[in-house]
């Protein structure tokens, strides 16, 4: 009995040390697969080495629970009823697991990616199974249920390692826009942030209240949130330069009021006034009180009044 359980223990040992040495080794393999590959990011790649050491460790559970008789049907029915209480009171966490797996596989974004979901924006610091960090350009550090990030709309500014800005600028309506577009294009140029290829682009945007606008478009390179306020400082710089050394003005808003003469007014026919005689407060007459043909009409009245008298 006492050799048999020594058998046991001497085979637990060996196991679980394969096991550390299977991990080793796995975790190297992967690491020089990866490496040879592009394809592969770096979170990818820790995610399939831990995936792969769990698999070996439970591997050798299960086998040196076999070396000491454990019966494993008892414990898996267990498992499994403890399975359905976790899963039922971690939906959420679950469902952040799942997300990340499937986080993994699309790959919107990386490590070190310029990144918006929903209304954070900032720099991936990393992905886990469950969470998401963006390190906002506030310096504050997020963290966001893979969930959440899944079920969101996600906007990778520097995927494609270039990225367009546009800033808005207005001239005076009185302003040649062709010759106001050529400058600014001409500033742009020489802007050491921007991009040559693509080429600066201005387009006329709208007539504005006070100026036609026009929308100064430009790219950058390897794109951050410093070399975006860098490069739309300089390109505003310049362009505010070109187009005072050139006398093209940038209007301050501006509104124009106006008025105009109110004539006629409100007033009554004679006619209609005869036809509705006097009014209920007291006789007065309703041309009277609405127009000047009252006045006249009142003044005919007197007329004859004092005729009769003098007759």
């Amino acid at each position: 009995m006492e050799a048999k359980q020594a058998i046991n223990v001497s085979l637990t040992v060996v196991t679980l040390a394969a096991a550390y040495v299977a991990a080793g080794i796995i975790k190297q393999a992967i690491g020089r697969m990866t490496q040879q590959r592009d394809t592969f990011s770096q979170h990818q790649t820790q995610m399939m080495i831990r995936v792969s050491q769990v698999s070996v460790y439970v591997v050798a559970f299960a086998a040196v629970l076999g070396f000491w008789n454990v019966d494993l049907t008892g414990l898996l029915v267990g498992a499994g009823f403890l399975g359905i209480v976790v899963g039922m009171a971690a939906r959420q966490t679950l469902g952040s697991l799942l997300a990340g797996f499937m986080l993994m596989f699309s790959r919107p974004f990386e490590i070190g990616d310029w990144v918006e979901v929903e209304e954070n924006e900032g720099i991936v610091t990393d992905i886990s199974i469950v969470n998401t960090r963006i390190q906002t350009f506030d310096g504050e550090f997020v963290m966001i249920p893979n969930e959440v990030v899944g079920g969101s709309t996600i906007t990778n500014r520097s995927q494609k390692g270039r990225l367009r800005l546009e800033v808005d600028v207005g001239v005076d309506y009185e302003t040649d826009v062709d010759r106001a577009a050529e400058l600014a294009e001409e500033a742009m140029d020489d802007v050491e942030n921007a991009l040559t290829v693509p080429s600066p682009q201005v387009v006329t945007k709208e007539f504005g209240d006070s100026a036609i606008t026009l929308g100064l478009r430009f790219w950058i390179d390897k794109p951050s949130a410093r070399r975006k306020w860098r490069a739309r400082t300089r390109v505003m710089g310049a362009v505010k330069e070109v187009f005072d050394s050139e006398g093209i003005k940038i209007p301050y808003p501006q509104r124009e009021l106006s008025g105009r003469q109110e004539t006629g007014g409100f007033q009554i026919a004679r006619k209609q006034q005869r036809e509705l005689g006097p009014t209920a407060d007291g006789g007065e007459d309703t041309g009277r009180r609405f127009g000047d043909g009252g006045d006249g009409d009142e003044t005919n009245d007197d007329d004859e009044s004092d005729g009769g008298d003098e007759g």
